[in-house]
């Protein structure tokens, strides 16, 4: 099963800027990561010029929308939009503790994929600091379902993904795909799995007035004809559910700790995977908070429950 824990909380060794366009806004944004302290969570600082800056914690509780990506805030007020891919990375490599700096209400698209945000964080650094990590620590399963679709928490020693979509359109079909997740995994098997659309959609979302930054250089676009209209193909055979499970990397990072658990879904998605975790979340029966502790000069380690505070991200 290879459990892989840390015992303490990270942060970055110094900043990272990234700059880039909404794949919904089309609009330039510039977003810049800081360095921050234990216990502060990931937390998105607002810095619009002529505006007033305003920060929006990464939790499920921020939540307002799932439409056509992960929305935290209000849709018709401030709000982040796109976080989840930004979220994924930060969930894959580990890392606790961040304020991103943001000039726009959209995370940039980049390349569609995570990749891009693994290399700014690669390069910036990954700094352990002097806390303890907690976990939330899956005690029995907690299930949702609608229509075809399903999502549920088991219990799990590690951190597991297992996902399964299944699309009519043969480009795609039924996919699945399962991993135990760390650094090392995230960066081969998900980081550079980009996001994917059909071209019959686009019309449909300009008019509505999103995809407008959507490109052939940041999405992978499924023609009438069921081909794949970018030249250079796919990265990943699967490429399809690859993304999808970076997207639920994304989404459940919101809860504000890792958690230790399988997580198995069926034709999800982030609508999915926010009542899933809003759901698990809700009963305390359902997990415990968790941390490492070392016995015998660090030969073995156990997690023991801890007392979260009232101010834990999972207190909804």
């Amino acid at each position: 099963m290879g459990i892989h824990l840390h015992d303490y909380q990270t942060t970055l060794k110094s900043r990272a800027t990234l700059s880039g366009v909404g794949v919904h806004s089309g609009k330039p944004v510039t977003l810049h990561f800081l360095p921050a302290d234990a216990d502060t969570g990931i937390v998105f600082h607002h810095v619009g010029e002529g505006e007033a800056t305003r920060d929006l914690r990464a939790l499920v509780s921020e939540v307002g929308s799932t439409d056509l990506c992960t929305m935290l805030g209000d849709p018709a007020g401030y709000h982040v939009a796109t976080v989840e891919h930004v979220m994924g990375a930060l969930f894959g490599l580990g890392i606790d503790n961040l304020i991103i700096e943001i000039d726009g209400n959209e995370v940039p698209i980049l390349d569609g994929s995570a990749i891009r945000f693994v290399e700014a964080i690669d390069q910036a650094g990954i700094e352990t600091l002097s806390a303890k990590r907690r976990y939330v620590r899956i005690l029995k399963p907690v299930r949702i379902e609608a229509g075809a679709s399903w999502a549920e928490f088991r219990p799990y020693a590690g951190t597991r993904f297992e996902v399964e979509i299944d699309f009519e359109n043969p480009a795609i079909g039924r996919q699945s795909f399962a991993a135990d997740v760390n650094p090392d995994m995230f960066r081969t098997e998900i980081a550079r799995a980009r996001t994917f659309g059909f071209m019959k959609d686009v019309e449909r979302l300009w008019a509505a007035g999103y995809a407008l930054g959507s490109s052939l250089e940041n999405s992978v676009v499924i023609g009438d004809d069921s081909r794949i209209i970018n030249v250079e193909g796919l990265r990943y055979p699967n490429e399809f559910v690859r993304h999808k499970t970076l997207d639920a990397m994304g989404d459940l990072s919101l809860a504000g700790a890792r958690f230790i658990g399988c997580f198995r879904s069926y034709r999800g998605g982030h609508r999915m995977n926010a009542a899933a975790l809003r759901r698990l979340l809700s009963d305390r029966s359902a997990f415990e908070i968790v941390e490492t502790t070392r016995r015998e000069r660090g030969r073995s380690a156990e997690m023991i429950a801890v007392n979260a505070p009232v101010y834990a991200p999972w207190v909804l």
